[in-house]
């Protein structure tokens, strides 16, 4: 299977974080699952860190060397993911997760995120 990781996913996964579900670590750490992460993830981290609304353990750059060392694929921004973020329902507002949940759709990937918004959207998703 292939999932797409929220950007709290991959936060709480590589930060060992209590508050990622054991069946989310299995899938993530599952060699004959394929994982990615979209570089929107990166994008929002970056501008979280620079206001001072989000603090990594490490810095973005060893954030992003480790994801793909340890296999998460970076997922880009393709033209047909902005074109189906642009005719997505308001269900969620925030800009970052309406590009995730188009990439998802597009990408036929299930999501692996705590935001119980993305249900409205009809994409897969995986939490507990």
């Amino acid at each position: 299977m292939q999932f797409l990781l929220d950007t709290h996913t991959l936060i709480f996964f590589l930060s060992d974080d209590s508050q990622l579900p054991k069946n989310a670590v299995r899938i993530i750490e599952n060699l004959e699952h394929t994982c990615y992460i979209s570089i929107a993830s990166f994008w929002e981290m970056g501008i979280k860190v620079s206001l001072g609304k989000l603090t990594l353990n490490l810095d973005l750059e060893d954030v992003m060397k480790m994801t793909t060392e340890i296999g998460i694929e970076i997922l880009p921004i393709l033209p047909d993911h902005i074109l189906t973020c642009s005719k997505l329902a308001f269900h969620h507002r925030d800009p970052f997760d309406r590009l995730i949940v188009s990439q998802a759709m597009e990408e036929n990937l299930t999501l692996i995120s705590k935001d119980q918004a993305f249900k409205a959207y009809d994409v897969p998703l995986v939490w507990s």
